[in-house]
């Protein structure tokens, strides 16, 4: 079984004055919050039992936002984090919530949208070991850069001068219940931060460490720039209006794995009506008679 991270924490200074008075996860991706997004990402790969770890000033705007999730017939808590001192330290964090299962950690500025991607999601869930997701990019220097044959990695560096290549690790992460012990042995770096790479070596070191490269069909954008968020809401626009079909819309997740019914779907839709939003998923619910 796997359970879900969403951090969320953080001072998101790349967004500052944006982000002075509100996370950055509740900044707007077109029509719906950031945080959607990580949010549906956990969904659609079938995972309802979620931690959100944001700071102390904001926990109570996402409670208000998401509330414990049983609107979606999913399971939402919270925790805060006092310090952004690095990604692994998610995992000591959410050490009791975690328990006995597995765990997926995602960042909570992660937008992924795409052919497949729920196939992709769901075969990256392992009994045993870590799965990594990688993309192409054109700045490799700025990622942690994973160099691999087939599935078999055999380097991981992070923000190298000289990269070995173009493949970026995103802010997905698959791991077994291991993590938990890795992020605690984990030392900190020149930066005084815990590396979530030295996570990786650790599983890579024991060859427990597989990766998935994200195809051409799949969209990821780490929206944690004035020029990523727009970015992201001009494609999510786009698509959204081309097709006319939401990306990371919980509401619609929940309803088409059958986790809520019609009547669930249409009591949500009342409040969102105004917006559109709401419109929408009576529309859903139309074309389905």
């Amino acid at each position: 079984m796997y359970k879900g991270i969403i951090l969320a924490g953080g001072s998101g200074t790349r967004l500052y004055p944006s982000s002075m008075v509100v996370s950055k996860q509740l900044i707007n991706v077109y029509d719906k919050p950031l945080i959607y997004y990580p949010l549906s990402t956990l969904m659609i790969a079938g995972i309802k039992d979620i931690l959100i770890i944001t700071n102390n000033d904001q926990i109570d705007q996402f409670k208000k936002l998401l509330g414990d999730g049983s609107q979606w017939s999913i399971s939402l808590s919270y925790k805060i984090q006092d310090e952004p001192n690095g990604l692994p330290e998610a995992f000591i964090l959410a050490e009791d919530f975690i328990g006995d299962d597995n765990v997926c950690l995602i960042l909570g500025d992660n937008v992924i949208y795409g052919n497949e991607l729920d196939s992709i999601l769901l075969e990256s869930q392992k009994n045993e070991g870590a799965t990594i997701l990688s993309y192409s990019v054109n700045d490799p220097e700025r990622f942690g850069i994973i160099e691999y044959s087939g599935s078999k990695v055999l380097s991981i560096e992070e923000k190298p001068d000289n990269p070995k290549s173009n493949k970026a690790i995103i802010g997905i992460y698959f791991c077994d219940n291991k993590a938990v012990q890795y992020a605690k042995e984990v030392k900190p770096s020149k930066r005084n931060e815990l590396e979530i790479v030295d996570v990786w070596k650790k599983y890579l070191q024991n060859e427990k460490l597989s990766v998935k490269h994200l195809n051409r069909g799949i969209t990821w954008i780490d929206a944690g720039t004035f020029d990523s968020l727009l970015t992201a809401s001009n494609i999510i626009s786009n698509i959204e209006k081309v097709q006319y079909n939401k990306i990371s819309c919980p509401e619609e997740i929940s309803w088409r794995k059958g986790w809520i019914t019609d009547d669930d779907l249409r009591k949500l839709s009342k409040p969102l009506y105004k917006s559109g939003y709401g419109k929408y998923l009576e529309v859903l619910l139309e074309e389905n008679k």
